[in-house]
């Protein structure tokens, strides 16, 4: 049988610590939260590989190291209230659980946000609420969020995500052009969101996120 818990810490040890992360509350969570309990059972023994894990045939569980600096750059807070895009099977959803005092996580495929849902229940996740949506749309009924975060690839931020992120709140994202990307962290300061680059990293872009092309005159 497989030990888990030693593959998390080897994980944190070889993936997380060096890669510069040393928020004491992200390596606890990630030294805590089952990774291989929110893949598919087939792939439990790639969970912690060092490398994203597929979900579904278009989606994939970033590689942990991704997971942890995209964590320790929103610098999450007790009494924060975040909104999750694309959770998939739940992952990172009990990492943010186990941060902040509640995450609302928009699943548009509904096989993956009834396996997530179940998932959380079975690791006894009570402050994590999987809602079936799409995934541009958010949940504007639970707005404002103090921080917003996909882990996944963008080509472009939907307004309507920016609208339900809080004066002062923090969004995360991995921008994608081409085979390149930067996962970016943006503050909304005066309805707006200025954006820094933190690290580069790459991930598929997810559905309704693709850049829109402009009309050419």
């Amino acid at each position: 049988m497989a030990d888990y818990a030693e593959r998390r810490r080897t994980m944190v040890d070889t993936q997380v610590r060096p890669s510069d992360v040393t928020s004491f509350p992200v390596l606890d969570a990630m030294l805590t939260i089952p990774r291989e309990a929110f893949v598919p059972d087939a792939r439990r023994d790639l969970a912690y590989a060092g490398a994203p894990v597929d979900l579904t045939a278009t989606r994939q569980l970033m590689e942990a190291r991704s997971i942890a600096k995209i964590l320790q750059a929103l610098d999450l807070q007790r009494g924060d209230l975040v909104l999750e895009i694309a959770p998939g099977l739940g992952y990172t959803t009990a990492l943010l659980a186990s941060l902040t005092d509640a995450v609302v996580a928009v699943e548009e495929d509904a096989t993956l946000a009834a396996e997530a849902e179940a998932a959380l229940s079975a690791q006894e996740i009570d402050n994590a609420a999987v809602l079936h949506a799409p995934l541009t749309a958010g949940s504007a009924k639970n707005a404002p969020y103090d921080a917003i975060v996909i882990f996944g690839g963008v080509a472009q931020m939907p307004q309507a995500l920016i609208d339900q992120l809080k004066e002062g709140g923090r969004i995360m994202a991995v921008f994608m052009q081409g085979a390149l990307g930067e996962a970016r962290l943006g503050r909304k300061i005066d309805g707006a969101i200025s954006w820094r680059v933190e690290f580069n990293a790459t991930a598929p872009v997810l559905p309704g996120f693709e850049r829109v092309a402009g009309f050419v005159f």
